[in-house]
């Protein structure tokens, strides 16, 4: 997970929500909590990125979080964080609406020069899976409410659809793992880079906002007896994203551990 990719995105990852799981399911979501470690071989990029994961069913629901840092090479400190938490209401999930929950969020974030705004988020989440449940959806529709530092300023359509989608064991590989999100959501921002990096010759202004993140691990440690152990990687696919204008795919490679 990359750090930037989650600029004012409300979120969904690859662990799933499953508001009808019971305790023993959660080792299909790989395990509760997990580090990711990223290198981000994007053309504006080029550094380091720590992401620290977790996924909790309970009875009422489950809660969802993660916090990433940035680490740029050459810096003494991390050059930026940000953090998403989310929480999903059930209480009923032993009826026909067992798929359906409450969700309620927080996403917010401080970069060395510039901050991501409080974002507030608050929806329904509808849980899709498979018989064996080694494929699984979450489609979340979201209100969301973005604290912008001139308060005239208001999202057009403060909304965000989001996809969330894990898929276990792929093509019949035995610890391959396909998951990511799609997000699309209403803010006022900003462009100042061109596709092809280069400056924009004045800023333009942008209502809205795509992000995409498909990841593919596969858990090499089986092999020698820690199935924790996890490589792989992702890409972000992004359009309007932060200040960047147009569409724009950034590759990464990392390792993933499990606890």
């Amino acid at each position: 997970m990359t750090i930037t990719k989650k600029v004012c995105l409300a979120a969904a990852f690859a662990i799933l929500s499953s508001p009808a799981f019971a305790q023993d399911k959660q080792t299909m979501f790989n395990g509760a909590t997990n580090l990711q470690i990223f290198y981000d071989f994007g053309k504006d990029r080029g550094i380091m990125t720590t992401t620290l994961e977790g996924f909790y069913s309970d009875p009422w629901g489950n809660t969802f979080f993660f916090v990433d840092y940035d680490h740029a090479f050459g810096s003494a400190h991390p050059s930026g964080t940000y953090t998403e938490i989310a929480r999903c209401f059930n209480f009923w999930q032993d009826t026909a609406l067992a798929p359906l929950s409450l969700q309620a969020e927080y996403n917010g974030g401080v970069y060395r020069n510039f901050g991501v705004n409080h974002a507030f988020l608050a929806g329904v989440d509808w849980f899709v899976h498979s018989k064996d449940f080694k494929n699984l959806f979450n489609f979340k529709l979201l209100y969301k409410h973005i604290i912008y530092d001139n308060p005239a300023v208001k999202s057009k359509i403060p909304m965000q659809f989001t996809v969330v989608w894990g898929m276990d064991d792929l093509f019949g590989v035995k610890g391959l793992r396909f998951s990511g999100f799609g997000d699309i959501w209403a803010e006022e921002h900003t462009l100042l880079t061109a596709a092809d990096g280069s400056a924009l010759a004045a800023p333009e202004n942008s209502s809205f906002i795509f992000i995409s993140e498909p990841q593919l691990w596969y858990s090499v440690g089986q092999h020698f007896g820690c199935p924790n152990l996890n490589i792989g990687g992702e890409v972000e696919l992004s359009w309007n994203f932060g200040t960047c204008k147009g569409f724009w795919a950034r590759p990464c490679a990392g390792i993933k551990w499990i606890f």
